[in-house]
């Protein structure tokens, strides 16, 4: 079952994923919650370039917990939705979290000066044609905001269409920091 989403985005009770080897997007998690370990399935490798023009693979990520999350200078709960991420992200860091930001459909020069705006310091890739979710099978690239969280092993633990709140990031991943014991 692949869910349709709107432009502002939703959630659903569906799960990613199914004991699948590979991600391919079935729905939403629901809010604060994470995919049940034996359900998850790998994501995707994707690579490109930062907003700054560094080359970025997603293999720096591997080994801690991943929060990607897709966004737009032009969009509106993007501009709610970063400071808490930033927030969130100060909370984390060092406890084997990182944050990426995937910039989509939008101009460099605009992208560079929101994250600077908003004070967001994590690292953001600059995707205009949306490649990174079309990486991610079936996601629905035109849902900005959006985030997944890969855990340590690499798979899908929590997808959220829409904007993700400050409460419900840190309890999703105040779980998957308590499956590794960190």
């Amino acid at each position: 079952m692949i869910a349709t989403v709107g432009l502002a985005g939703c959630s659903s009770g569906a799960t990613a994923g199914s004991g699948a080897s590979e991600y391919s997007f079935t729905g939403a998690t629901e809010a604060a919650h994470v995919i049940n370990p034996a359900d998850r399935a790998v994501a995707p490798p994707f690579e490109g370039e930062l907003l700054d023009g560094t080359p970025f693979d997603s293999e720096e990520l591997a080994g801690d917990i991943a929060v990607i999350n897709f966004w737009g200078s032009w969009c509106a709960p993007c501009r709610v939705e970063t400071p808490d991420l930033q927030a969130v992200y100060t909370e984390v860091r060092d406890q084997g979290v990182q944050f990426l930001g995937v910039d989509v459909k939008d101009d460099r020069q605009l992208a560079r000066a929101f994250m600077s705006n908003v004070g967001a310091e994590y690292p953001s890739l600059f995707d205009p044609r949306g490649e990174v979710a079309l990486a991610f099978r079936g996601f629905p690239a035109n849902v900005v905001p959006s985030t997944i969280v890969v855990d340590r092993e690499g798979r899908v633990a929590a997808v959220y269409t829409g904007a993700v709140s400050r409460e419900d990031l840190r309890t999703a991943l105040t779980n998957l920091l308590k499956e590794t014991g960190s």
